[in-house]
């Protein structure tokens, strides 16, 4: 069965959608608002791993090179990949959520410094 993304032209948010037959497509509804303007996305293939494959993967060393754990941006790069190796789609405003980390972790680095001088 396929599997389509559409993005709601009302609430803008994206749903995957199981489509069992070519000509229900006029039924989807938007899962969030239950809107029926929806737009279908044009979505990369997904390829079914097993969690095994998975978890190898990510237990080789260079899968955590780069990382600076006193580097909030550097954390939040490692955890969308982590997020993309796995196979999950991060949650909605995941990504605005640590852009605030980030900017408060600058925000309280600039007032340290200020402090120090």
């Amino acid at each position: 069965m396929p599997i389509y993304e559409y993005r709601c032209l009302k609430c803008g948010k994206k749903s995957t959608i199981i489509v069992l037959s070519i000509n229900s497509d006029s039924e989807v509804k938007c899962k969030f608002c239950g809107s029926k303007e929806l737009q279908k996305l044009v979505s990369r293939v997904a390829i079914k791993i097993s969690e095994e494959s998975r978890l190898e993967k990510l237990s080789d060393p260079s899968f955590l090179s780069g990382i600076d754990e006193n580097d909030p941006r550097s954390i939040a790069k490692w955890m969308k990949k982590f997020g993309k190796e796995f196979g999950e789609e991060l949650e909605p405003g995941f990504e605005d959520s640590i852009e605030e980390a980030l900017e408060e972790e600058m925000k309280e680095e600039g007032e340290e410094k200020e402090e120090s001088e």
